[in-house]
């Protein structure tokens, strides 16, 4: 079975379940491979709030059918014990990203005969100042995730969203690396890819029509404004999802994006580990 490039998207992502406490929080992380050396080295990414103070987490993958496609309603659990120290947050305090290497995992499974199945985004698909020039002002934008924890769990698959771009993703968000969406951003979507993902053709910014479509990633969702009880308006991170989870606070449907050029801070992290 042929994946279309919708398709292939969809399985970018995985589900995060963290436990503390005997409750299970549940997150978005996706998978990336960085090139170091010649060499593909991948991992998943997601926020650093969504393993802090985690000392157990489970990664929720799909079995593989001979490397090419998902076996329909299969569900694989890694388990990872010290589940906050298996990950490499990024040195910048104010820059909420963590990444899992996951090549023992993946080698794990193939000696063992049992390959998982996922695709993978790359450094070719991030968002440099010079695609971030063409852009408009304005731009259709692809988030993908598991929100208030909701996914189809017998097929193992995300959920897509809709929304546009609520500032320039070509400036800095108030004199930092984000950008603002203007998207239905819920508990459980901290560490969801946001996309420009153009399937059939698009205009630039001089109102040129593009008969090709386009997939970029633009960042990483973490935070959103909310109303308080009071009628104050704060920025949170978007909180984990678990069963009795009860929010005080009315979102703004916006979420704060870290742009995706941050990723590649954890390359000279990575190059000192292999």
């Amino acid at each position: 079975m042929s994946l279309s490039v919708a398709e292939n998207l969809m399985h970018t992502t995985i589900r995060i379940e963290s436990i503390e406490n005997s409750q299970v929080y549940t997150g978005t992380g996706y998978f990336f491979d960085f090139l170091i050396d010649n060499k593909t080295v991948p991992v998943v990414i997601t926020n650093k709030h969504v393993i802090e103070n985690r000392s157990l987490g489970n990664l929720v993958f799909k079995k593989s059918k001979n490397n090419e496609e998902p076996v329909k309603g299969s569900m694989e659990k890694i388990s990872i014990n010290n589940f906050e120290q298996a990950w490499i947050k990024h040195p910048d305090q104010n820059i909420d990203l963590a990444i899992l290497p996951i090549r023992p995992i993946l080698s794990e499974f193939h000696n063992k005969g049992a390959d998982l199945f996922y695709r993978s985004l790359d450094e070719t698909m991030i968002a440099s100042n010079q695609l971030l020039a063409k852009l408009s002002g304005i731009e259709d934008i692809t988030m993908i995730g598991y929100p208030n924890g909701i996914w189809d769990e017998y097929n193992n698959m995300p959920i897509v969203r809709k929304g546009i771009t609520a500032t320039n993703p070509k400036t800095d968000y108030n004199n930092a690396p984000l950008f603002v969406i203007d998207c239905a951003c819920f508990p459980g979507s901290s560490g969801s890819p946001v996309f420009i993902f153009d399937q059939f053709g698009y205009s630039d910014s001089s109102g040129t029509v593009m008969g090709k479509g386009r997939l970029i990633l633009l960042g990483t969702l973490f935070a959103g404004p909310q109303h308080t009880s009071i009628g104050e308006i704060k920025t949170i991170n978007l909180p984990l999802l678990n069963k009795t989870i009860s929010l005080a606070g009315i979102p703004n449907n916006l979420g704060f994006v870290i742009k995706s050029e941050k990723i590649l801070d954890f390359k000279s992290i990575l190059s000192k580990m292999i």
